[in-house]
């Protein structure tokens, strides 16, 4: 009788271990593939081009972010389904439209999250970038190549990660912001950049990256109204981290360019390591850009390819190959393309524009009793999703007009 309570109990451990484990792995999944290399170079951008009152729109985007994810990974964990299959129950043939717009959209990442890994490993090693993309796949696909993808995945992703942000701590520090006017221009500032505002939330929970860490836990089987609140801690707790992360480059970036140092508009993020480190700084660029752009071709592939399981049976079957065809695409075009500054800026922006409708479906989805059962969405938590979904739709259509029409 001890023997059969001795093991039962050993099970209930194991089971509270691999709930926490995919809990932590949905968190960085979604966390740190947002914390890719376009998430520098944007960083860098914007912080060159307003100054302090970058401050308000991290702290703007922080806040839209935390209201999409907790939408949607709520919905999702309480239905038990993905983001694709609750918009084709919303609509037929919605979720086929924005699983197409989100595969597109995360090959255009995807070739970014490459562009910027081959420039860590060229700045590590002197590699030229169109071998160093060659090697940076290779890496990223190994992964899955192995039988137990979600957990070397999860390990590989929340270990480069971690390491990633404290290099970006060492450096913030070391380029001596100004911090007293940071956080006065965060909080009345004197211009608001609403084309920095789209392109920062489309990079962080834009396109792909919406449904990233909601369709890990889906994968690991945390799916039920019973999990709901851990997947609401979990959701804000991956925003946290992409926020911090953004406020230490911003502030690493804004002492650099206060000091007066230059800028290269070839490598932006770069020279603000550089400045404010020296030599070691700008190989400490190389592994966080490395590292950053790697971990994001792993999630990005993941996320996109799980998008495409509502168009075949046959996609469960082979999806590991489909992921490895998919990062080989992406290196492919960027060895052919190159120019990945601009793409890393360019692929935010694209994102943005997903985000609206994919985030509209989710939400109606919440009141079909055939999606999401017994369940019941807040309806502070709805208004302010249909409120970021006005919010970035009108502000996408703005960024479309003055960018691409005038």
């Amino acid at each position: 009788m001890a023997t059969v309570d001795k093991q039962k109990k050993e099970a209930e451990r194991f089971q509270v271990k691999t709930k926490m484990q995919s809990y932590l792995g949905a968190i960085f999944l979604m966390a740190i593939t947002a914390i890719g290399p376009g998430f520098l170079m944007q960083t860098t951008i914007f912080t060159q081009k307003t100054g302090a009152n970058f401050g308000f729109v991290i702290m703007a985007c922080v806040i839209i972010d935390i209201v999409v994810q907790i939408n949607v990974w709520r919905i999702i964990v309480a239905s038990g389904k993905r983001g694709q299959e609750i918009g084709n129950m919303v609509l037929p043939g919605l979720g086929y439209f924005i699983s197409i717009l989100i595969v597109l959209g995360g090959l255009c990442f995807n070739i970014g999250n490459i562009a910027g890994a081959s420039l860590g490993l060229n700045v590590l090693f002197g590699i030229p970038t169109q071998i160093a993309a060659v090697i940076c796949g290779a890496i990223a696909l190994s992964i899955f190549c192995f039988e137990r993808v979600g957990e070397i995945m999860d390990k590989f992703v929340s270990t480069f990660g971690i390491i990633r942000i404290l290099l970006a701590v060492f450096v913030a520090v070391a380029a001596l912001p100004p911090v007293g006017e940071a956080v006065i221009k965060t909080v009345m500032p004197d211009q608001i950049d609403i084309v920095a505002l789209i392109t920062l939330v489309g990079g962080s929970v834009g396109g792909y990256i919406t449904f990233s860490g909601g369709h890990r836990l889906l994968d690991s089987g945390v799916s039920g109204i019973k999990f709901i609140s851990q997947a609401t801690r979990s959701a804000v707790s991956g925003i946290l981290i992409t926020g911090v992360m953004r406020i230490v480059l911003f502030l690493g970036a804004l002492g650099v360019i206060t000091h007066g140092y230059y800028i290269d508009p070839g490598n932006p993020a770069a020279s603000v390591f550089q400045a404010a480190a020296g030599d070691i700084g700008y190989k400490l660029f190389g592994i966080v850009i490395w590292s950053a752009g790697t971990t994001s071709v792993i999630g990005c592939a993941y996320t996109s390819v799980s998008f495409l399981k509502s168009f075949s049976s046959k996609i469960d079957e082979y999806y590991s190959k489909i992921i490895i065809g998919f990062i080989i695409f992406s290196t492919l075009v960027f060895v052919i393309v190159g120019q990945p500054v601009k793409v890393l800026v360019v692929v935010g922006t694209i994102n943005g524009f997903i985000l609206p409708l994919s985030l509209a479906s989710i939400l109606v989805g919440a009141y079909n009793k055939k999606i999401i059962g017994e369940y019941r969405h807040p309806v502070w938590m709805t208004v302010a999703g249909f409120l970021v979904v006005v919010v970035m739709g009108w502000m996408s259509i703005r960024t479309f007009i003055t960018q691409f029409l005038m």
